[in-house]
């Protein structure tokens, strides 16, 4: 048996379970100020939460970007998915601060898996013109996740409780490992299912020299390090990674503090700038694909897209602060910076398999997302002390993070191609 266009199902099998990823760690967000009466806990006790689960998620970036490389996309992502599940069901048993801190652990440490698989995946199924359209199609499924959350989470808890809620959120991620295993069987270079035709333009798609790099051994992290190209993608994840999540994590309380909203009013509103996410993130990827097919280098067509990203994320942060006065005006801008974010982070994060191959591409990917992560947390600490009055001082902050992310990519990547043979400079 052969299916045609083989590698779209994988990358949809992955998109999908983006969305459930999302899904299971907004919950606890969207759901919070149910949570937080029924176990007598505080927004104080929300900020410690949140930080236990970015330290985890941060550690399992590093942690899963070296598994990924050992054991391959296949087993890795069953390993994530049913561990991250599992601690999504946990929660339903929470009692407080410390059970419910443990659980979040476990999830961020095996949620965080889904990130350098999806780069590692990509590197395998995709040649250099379409990975970023599918890294677009991957981050999609995050912001379609968001844009998915708030509503269903809602429903559910309001129907079933947040204890069932957890528990139904859980399963679903426990049956996508089905069809992962039957549609993923092996590499592109030895699946069964591939047509000859499909497996030729994957390989002949990736960089000059790198036809047969399936098997490589791949360098170590210091390694790694030792290309200023690699500090690119860990500076840019550094200055940009805050943006996203101060959305992810704080909107919802955000909304409830500024504007009085309850659990069913955040889930009516708090979706709505994911839609530009999640359109961001295709049509980030498809312009890339387009200009690399027209002629255009990857360096060029790369950093095209990073810096619009960056203009619009800058834009609409300027507009939360002096325009954003009413909720649907917050949510409207808000969809723009989120819509810019996408746009230029799925040709950040395909960086990695631009610079380097085989089993390097998932350690670096996964380097990248800890230290974004560890800056997000940094972030964590700040807003409740930024913050007492407004949230003003916050998107000031990561306003002036926008530029530093996107020259960090100019100055430290000065041509995006492989560098594994190149001389550091």
């Amino acid at each position: 048996m052969k299916i045609k266009g083989l590698r779209w199902w994988i990358i949809g099998l992955i998109a999908l379970a983006t969305v459930i990823n999302y899904i299971d760690r907004s919950a606890l967000a969207i759901m919070w100020p149910g949570i937080s009466k029924d176990l007598g806990m505080t927004d104080s006790d929300y900020a410690i939460i949140l930080n236990v689960f970015m330290v985890a998620y941060a550690l399992g970036q590093s942690i899963s970007g070296k598994l990924y490389d050992k054991v391959g996309t296949r087993v890795g992502y069953v390993l994530s998915i049913f561990f991250w599940s599992l601690a999504s069901i946990l929660h339903a048993f929470s009692k407080g601060l410390l059970s419910l801190s443990a659980f979040r652990v476990l999830l961020g440490v095996s949620e965080a898996g889904n990130w350098p698989g999806a780069v590692k995946s990509n590197a395998e199924w995709f040649p250099v013109k379409e990975r970023a359209i599918a890294q677009g199609i991957f981050n999609a499924g995050a912001s379609m996740g968001s844009v998915i959350a708030p509503p269903l989470i809602a429903y559910l808890y309001l129907a079933f409780g947040w204890e069932t809620t957890f528990i139904v959120i859980g399963a679903s991620g426990m049956l996508w490992i089905i069809p992962w295993l039957i549609f993923n069987k092996n590499k592109p270079k030895y699946h069964k299912w591939i047509t000859e035709k499909e497996k030729a333009h994957i390989v002949s798609g990736r960089h000059l020299g790198r036809n047969e790099d399936d098997e490589d051994e791949g360098l170590t992290i210091m390694q790694i390090l030792s290309h200023r190209e690699s500090w690119a993608v860990l500076a840019s994840r550094f200055f940009l990674e805050p943006i996203w999540w101060l959305f992810v994590g704080w909107m919802p309380l955000y909304l409830a503090d500024t504007y009085g909203f309850d659990v069913k009013e955040i889930g009516l509103f708090a979706w709505v700038p994911f839609v530009g996410a999640a359109a961001g993130s295709v049509i980030g990827g498809l312009l890339t694909g387009t200009w690399i097919a027209s002629g255009n280098s990857v360096d060029t067509s790369r950093k095209r897209t990073i810096w619009i990203g960056g203009l619009l994320m800058f834009l609409g942060l300027v507009g939360t602060i002096l325009y954003a006065d009413t909720p649907v005006k917050f949510v409207g801008i808000v969809a723009i910076v989120l819509f810019g974010f996408q746009f230029a982070i799925s040709n950040i994060q395909t960086l990695p398999s631009d610079l380097f191959s085989g089993k390097s591409v998932g350690s670096l990917a996964g380097l990248g997302g800890s230290v974004g992560i560890f800056s997000v947390i940094i972030m964590n600490f700040l807003i409740p002390v930024i913050t007492k009055d407004s949230y003003t001082p916050a998107f000031i902050l990561i306003a002036i993070f926008v530029p530093l992310g996107v020259l960090s990519v100019y100055l430290l990547c000065r041509n995006i191609g492989p560098v594994d043979n190149k001389k550091n400079n």
